[in-house]
């Protein structure tokens, strides 16, 4: 198994949670993907991209689930991310944890393991 992360706001969620889907936040929309990270990824998007943001949550996805729609195409750095190219049916996640700011300004993301 290998499981893929998206960090997005509890707002945002919410509303996944009421329509059953979810298809992005701001930045996703308008890159034409969901982007997701992995586990080893995780915690540098949440410090690069969400630094002071309060009210996170990290959802877990099992890559496999996502078919394909999951592609891994690489960042500007070269490193392969998964990019979800369609909607997110929210029975497709498998856990979902907050992801508190730490006293550094940067949410924690919790992987559960």
């Amino acid at each position: 198994m290998s499981r893929v992360y998206k960090i997005l706001g509890l707002d945002e969620w919410r509303e996944a949670l009421r329509t059953g889907r979810f298809a992005g936040s701001a930045v996703d929309l308008q890159d034409g993907y969901i982007h997701l990270s992995t586990a080893d990824q995780a915690q540098e998007t949440a410090s690069r991209h969400y630094a002071g943001r309060a009210a996170l949550v990290t959802l877990e996805l099992e890559a496999d689930d996502l078919g394909e729609a999951l592609r891994w195409e690489p960042s500007r750095g070269g490193a392969l991310f998964p990019h979800l190219y369609g909607v997110l049916d929210v029975g497709l996640v498998r856990a979902v944890r907050q992801a508190p700011l730490g006293a550094d300004g940067v949410p924690h993301v919790d992987l559960g393991a």
